[in-house]
């Protein structure tokens, strides 16, 4: 006779082995879908169509005959100009590496210091234009950083005549190739040139390479989507802020007055949904849309700015994924510097949550011009954090908790700015 049962497993225990649940997957993202968009038919049935584009210049500029952020900006080239003329005197050894080394403390601390104090001494400076620059002063301060230490470690090279670099092939000494385009090789010091520092500071990149990798050619038909990602994405985060969340926030003025904590836990629930769209928006359109544009415009070959950050099982293994510029510079010219110092690894781990912490504040509080520390304690909140789900939450779980985590900080920060 035919046997119709043998010994099995139901397909949604853990024992079966099964793991297709796209169908399951799919449901997740129907019902998200119309979910949000009640929600959407919602707030347009009671506040109307309150996207207004061109309220987002006001945010920017409050008078349109006064530049103060775009100047700020452009004052940056002076210390641009500063890193390569003292490079330049210490590759022919016109300055000691003493001295070299005090130009780069000036300049750089200079560099930190005089757009936080013109931004909170001129009152013509909105918050968002303050921060927009504060951004690229940061950005630049950390190019200018990785800067000096390459170059210096190809004077070391220099000095102790040898052929290889061992930091990560900063001053290779011979051509590179990629795919069927060979690049002129470059080697210290004909880098200190102005074509050169100023690829680097345009490139998507924050660590310092004599010879970058090349990509053949620019890809038309790639830059254009990037494009077109870049102004959808960039006008959808403006159309959820004016007319998801700002309205929102509004009406959770009342509770956070009052401290009707019910109220007020309701509020920030009801926040987090646009705060973490927002946010997952934001993240796409700038290290996916973005940095590629800019990459393939400047045929810049490595394009890994992020990695499956969302796959996080720990929060260690997030902030190590989710932004790979930074984390290549912290990694370079922060980590490893103090670990052959001989630095315990879990002080230098630390040590860079508090500089990773510093500019958090930095950016944040400079542009409010209010210093609560928010920014700064959420950053180091980090770190038992990522001890505890480490050491206590494996696989599905700590991924859930890394995620949590992200949606409770991320709607705080987002929160905390637009009510101030």
């Amino acid at each position: 006779l035919p046997f119709c049962h043998v010994l099995q497993e139901s397909l949604l225990s853990s024992a079966s082995g099964y793991s297709n649940y796209r169908g399951i997957l799919n449901w997740c993202v129907v019902m998200l879908v119309l979910c949000n968009a009640r929600l959407f038919l919602e707030n347009l049935i009671k506040y109307g169509i309150l996207v207004d584009p061109i309220q987002v210049v006001s945010l920017f500029l409050k008078d349109p005959y006064n530049w103060p952020a775009s100047c700020l900006i452009i004052v940056s080239n002076v210390f641009i100009m500063a890193a390569l003329y003292t490079e330049r005197r210490l590759s022919v050894g016109t300055i000691s590496e003493t001295t070299g080394t005090f130009l780069y403390l000036v300049n750089l601390t200079t560099l930190l210091f005089f757009p936080s104090a013109t931004v909170l001494t001129l009152t013509s400076i909105t918050p968002v234009g303050g921060a927009f620059a504060l951004c690229v002063y940061t950005v630049l301060f950390m190019k200018l950083y990785s800067y000096k230490d390459v170059n210096m470690w190809c004077r070391e090279i220099r000095h102790t005549k040898a052929r290889t670099l061992t930091r990560s092939h900063s001053c290779p000494s011979i051509a590179q190739s990629n795919g069927s385009a060979v690049h002129a090789h470059v080697s210290y010091p004909g880098n200190l040139t102005h074509r050169d520092i100023y690829y680097f500071v345009f490139a998507p990149t924050l660590c310092y390479e004599l010879n970058f990798p090349r990509s053949p050619r620019i890809r038309k038909s790639f830059l254009l989507r990037r494009l077109f990602e870049m102004l959808f994405f960039i006008q959808l985060q403006i159309g959820l802020v004016q007319q998801w969340m700002v309205p929102t926030i509004q009406n959770s003025m009342k509770p956070f007055q009052d401290m009707d904590f019910s109220r007020m836990i309701e509020r920030m629930l009801k926040l987090a949904v646009p705060n973490h769209l927002i946010w997952l928006i934001f993240f796409y359109w700038f290290f996916h849309s973005s940095m590629n544009f800019v990459a393939e415009l400047m045929r810049f070959g490595d394009r890994e700015f992020y990695q499956d950050w969302w796959n996080s099982e720990t929060v260690t293994y997030f902030w190590s994924n989710w932004n790979i510029p930074v984390h290549k510079w912290c990694l370079r010219h922060f980590y490893k510097p103090l670990m052959g110092r001989g630095v315990n690894k879990w002080v230098a781990q630390t040590a860079i949550f508090l500089v990773s912490a510093f500019f958090h504040e930095y950016l944040v509080s400079v542009p409010l011009k209010m210093f609560r520390l928010w920014a700064f304690m959420g950053m180091m909140s980090q770190i038992p954090l990522a001890w505890f789900v480490g050491r206590f939450l494996r696989g599905n779980y700590g991924n859930a908790a890394v995620w949590i985590s992200l949606i409770i900080a991320v709607g705080r920060k987002q929160r905390s700015n637009i009510f101030y």
